[in-house]
């Protein structure tokens, strides 16, 4: 595995990892920022910044990634190409470098239609396989796009995302994501462990675990209500209707059992081969990702200093 720091040295060495995420905020005060990271230090490995997610103006993941990294926990810079020219894209991989991150993770981006600027002009200059060359063609060859020559150039490890649970799943796509130059996958939220099971099967016969790791999203479950909204609302998901019911049947300990059967969940993610390991999106939750590390007996994280 070629570039990267703390996270990727961890793959490289057969961790299982545990990724979290910190969504800047919509406002200037990066307290918010360094708040959120020193809560998930010591719990996790690393963190996604996102970028303006559901199409809606937030803080700058690069600026937000600088908090993170100060706060003593690595950021993995999130980058669409929604609202990138080649131009800032490169610039923003450079910045993101600059300020501590050592991942990326490339992304078309939510549709601007879902967000507060539905009348904005999408760029998409480049699609997300032409960022991921832009990512390598810097950090392999010191070079933009333009030929240019970089000083000092990002060694990022290079991540993309993928829909496992999609109906139906064609893994062509993200086979073509690895022949551009990924080395790690982010997967969408995924509850039900048999077809995950079938979808590693499948992609295994492909060398998708030879070529990439490989990690698997999952946000604790709290409420009923919270895992219906993303079996109905959110694309991809699927939620067994086992686990609806036990939430609708926990009652006012919905929470505690929900932390259970994400626990499950995230055991039995640990016995699929090939799985590099697990991305917990607290979502404005982190005792629920702290209490999930802890429980599964994933804690403490290996220690090590940041990578410079």
């Amino acid at each position: 595995m070629t570039g990267g720091g703390r996270l990727a040295s961890l793959l490289t060495a057969g961790e299982f990892c545990v990724t979290g995420e910190i969504v800047p905020p919509r406002g200037g005060d990066g307290t918010v920022v360094t708040n959120h990271a020193r809560a998930l230090v010591g719990s996790i490995d690393a963190a996604n910044v996102t970028d303006n997610p559901t199409a809606t103006a937030h803080m700058s993941p690069a600026a937000a990634a600088a908090f993170v990294a100060r706060a003593g926990l690595e950021p993995t810079l999130q980058l669409t190409v929604r609202d990138r020219n080649r131009l800032a894209f490169t610039s923003e991989l450079l910045g993101g470098w600059a300020l501590g991150a050592r991942t990326v993770l490339c992304l078309s981006g939510d549709p601007i239609s879902l967000g507060d600027h539905p009348d904005a002009q999408t760029v998409q200059d480049l699609d997300v396989l032409e960022a991921v060359r832009l990512a390598g063609r810097l950090r392999d060859e010191g070079l933009t796009l333009a030929g240019g020559e970089i000083a000092d150039p990002p060694r990022y490890l290079i991540g993309v995302a993928d829909m496992p649970l999609a109906d139906p799943y064609d893994p062509a796509r993200l086979e073509q994501k690895l022949d551009a130059g990924a080395d790690v996958i982010w997967t969408q939220i995924a509850y039900d462990l048999e077809a995950l099971s079938s979808w590693a099967d499948v992609v295994r016969a492909r060398g998708v675990f030879e070529r990439a790791k490989v990690l698997i999203g999952i946000v604790p479950l709290r409420t009923a209500k919270g895992a219906r909204f993303m079996a109905e609302k959110l694309p991809g998901v699927r939620v067994p209707s086992g686990t609806i019911t036990a939430l609708e049947e926990a009652g006012d300990d919905a929470a505690d059992i929900g932390l259970r059967l994400t626990i499950d969940v995230v055991e039995g993610l640990r016995a699929i081969d090939g799985v590099s390991g697990v991305h917990l999106m607290g979502m404005g939750h982190d005792d629920a990702v702290r209490a999930v590390v802890e429980v599964a007996g994933l804690f403490p994280r290996p220690t090590g200093a940041l990578i410079p």
